[in-house]
């Protein structure tokens, strides 16, 4: 058991070491809220998101009606040992006297009942073939998740908790501006998220869509990052323009960035 503690524990350790912890515990800070997983210390939400959407033991996955595939093979989150006594008062106490590993399997790893977040069903979004033909899957974030949207360049995925065409907009802007820099910043980069938000509504409205309920939102949006630099949502979107020009010829026009990212061909 201790062996296994020490591979989890290395296994974090490598993730920093790589600076590959940054997306996991970002993912770890905003658990869905109809998983097991929310109620884990965030470690073990970040240990999770190194491998999984959505992971849960042997036993948790037959209440939830599924079964673990034969073969599969798990990994391991750290669970404390409590003991209890009395203390010196005769008082009942309970106090930590270690870690257990615990086995959990990955979602992707079992079959049965479909599960209460697998409800949504994303429409043929416009563009969407765009991130198909960059390799980026487009699919619905597990466990109705407390945020609408993120892609990850790692793993080539656009993970998705709602329907909004301007939401799926803005996180294809995020894996055009991957391509045409040639590897995004880590993080919530606040020049990045301006770039992605503006680039989304400009595709509402090229594509045809009004986005009203949500061009409030976009404005607050950008607001706020560029008050991160100091800037007014103006200024903010003036200092991007000439990247978001980019983005958006990317998406559009299929122009392709040299390498490096300095320019198209």
């Amino acid at each position: 058991m201790k062996d296994n503690v020490k591979t989890t524990l290395d296994a974090i350790l490598s993730k920093f070491e790589s600076g590959d912890i940054v997306e996991p515990v970002a993912l770890a800070m905003f658990p869905g809220s109809h998983i097991p997983s929310a109620k884990w210390s965030l470690l073990n939400r970040a240990i999770m998101y190194c491998y999984t959407q959505d992971g849960r033991g042997f036993r948790q996955w037959q209440d939830s009606k599924r079964h673990v595939l034969k073969g599969a093979k798990c990994f391991h989150i750290l669970a404390p040992c409590i003991k209890t006594g009395e203390s010196a008062q005769g008082e009942q106490q309970q106090k930590l006297i270690g870690f257990r590993c615990q086995p959990i399997f990955r979602v992707e790893d079992t079959d049965g009942e479909p599960l209460e977040y697998e409800e949504l069903i994303l429409p043929e979004l416009p563009l969407m073939d765009v991130a198909l033909s960059w390799g980026i899957s487009v699919s619905p974030i597990p466990g109705g998740s407390n945020y609408y949207g993120y892609y990850s360049p790692s793993r080539k995925v656009i993970k998705l908790a709602t329907d909004e065409e301007c939401v799926f907009f803005h996180e294809l802007a995020h894996a055009a501006h991957d391509r045409v820099v040639g590897g995004l910043k880590q993080g919530q980069n606040p020049l990045q998220e301006i770039v992605a938000e503006l680039t989304s509504v400009v595709l509402c409205r090229i594509v045809g869509r009004q986005p009203k309920d949500t061009m409030g939102c976009s404005y607050k949006y950008i607001e706020r990052y560029s008050r991160e630099l100091k800037l007014t949502a103006h200024q903010g979107c003036l200092k991007v323009l000439s990247e978001t020009e980019k983005v958006l010829n990317l998406i559009l026009g299929g122009d392709q960035p040299v390498a490096g990212g300095q320019g198209y061909v």
